[in-house]
């Protein structure tokens, strides 16, 4: 049997969980599990009257995360499945958020990857790419030339606005993470 830490720290909620801003009755989609604490929290915040759903392709890391949320007590849909072909209906998510895959994948991955999340995000819609290591499952290999790719590219921010996003921003850079934001325009914008 394995120990997990409690959801919250004594002090409080996670920076990240703080960060995604996400609240009671959104649709949230988180890509990436390889943080299955950090998803069973958002999944808490969604709450009965909200939707949250976690995908990877990874099997896995998508098994534990959904082991985490049981655990945890809190509903949470997973699916094992290509970044680039999200199974889901286009425009169904408030929030998508997108856990430390960015660093790890090339360009055309990330782009399509992007695209993607543009269509299940509703007009208005929040994406949050957090970066960073994380004590998780079955990490990645980095490559230099992919994260290489990433940093020429603008990190983040800078590949959320060449795929159409707006107002991308870094938010923050604390404890060995990177958060940064955009929206997805409205229709005419």
């Amino acid at each position: 049997m394995s120990w997990w830490p409690p959801l919250r720290k004594a002090s409080g909620e996670s920076l990240a969980v703080s960060m995604a801003g996400v609240k009671l009755g959104d649709r949230l989609l988180v890509i990436g599990c390889s943080d299955p604490l950090l998803i069973a929290q958002l999944a808490g915040k969604t709450g009965l009257t909200g939707r949250t759903v976690a995908v990877d392709e990874r099997e896995p890391v998508v098994a534990a995360a959904a082991d985490v949320a049981a655990r945890e007590g809190v509903l949470l849909e997973t699916f094992t499945v290509p970044l680039n072909a999200l199974s889901l209906d286009t425009e169904s998510f408030d929030v998508v958020i997108v856990r430390d895959v960015f660093p790890h994948v090339d360009a055309t991955t990330r782009a399509t990857c992007l695209g993607e999340v543009r269509r299940v995000l509703r007009a208005g819609g929040r994406c949050l790419v957090i970066d960073g290591t994380v004590r998780g499952f079955l990490p990645r290999v980095r490559s230099d030339a992919v994260e290489g790719d990433y940093a020429t590219a603008g990190g983040p921010a800078g590949t959320l606005t060449t795929q159409g996003f707006k107002a991308a921003r870094v938010l923050a850079e604390r404890d060995g993470l990177v958060f940064a934001e955009a929206v997805k325009p409205v229709a005419g914008q």
